[in-house]
């Protein structure tokens, strides 16, 4: 057993058998595959920084869907639950509202928050993925 993992690792090694570097390494002695693309060198930062913008924009239309999903399940809007669901939906589409003007109700909120749930989504996304190929 212990042999078997003495040969993996002399297998994987950054030298070939004369001693010399092999041609796919850098000078680090790690795998050309491994290397960042051209640009800034991103690397953690850029990627954490991705992963926050991508997850903000995700709850938020997280809380817009929940929202209208409440409304249309006809929710007691006296629930505690319901009550702060309404009022994260209602701030995080206040910018929106009364766009969409239709005659039933449960349209008109659907489109009214579904709308910048939707633009949360592909303005948070791109962002992302912007900030990750920098």
């Amino acid at each position: 057993m212990i042999q078997v993992a003495h040969d993996r690792i002399a297998d994987n090694s950054q030298y070939n058998s004369d001693g010399n570097r092999p041609y796919h390494a850098d000078p680090a002695g790690y795998p050309a595959a491994n290397r960042r693309r051209a640009g800034n060198g991103g690397g953690p930062g850029a990627d954490r920084t991705a992963l926050v913008i991508h997850t903000l924009a995700d709850i938020a239309a997280g809380f817009l869907a929940l929202w209208i999903l409440l409304y249309m399940l006809d929710a007691n809007q006296a629930n505690v639950f319901v009550d702060f669901v309404h009022g994260v939906a209602d701030w995080l589409a206040d910018w929106s509202q009364d766009i969409f003007t239709m005659g039933t109700e449960s349209v008109r909120v659907f489109f009214n928050y579904a709308l910048p749930a939707v633009i949360y989504l592909a303005i948070g996304h791109g962002a992302a993925a912007w900030v990750r190929r920098l």
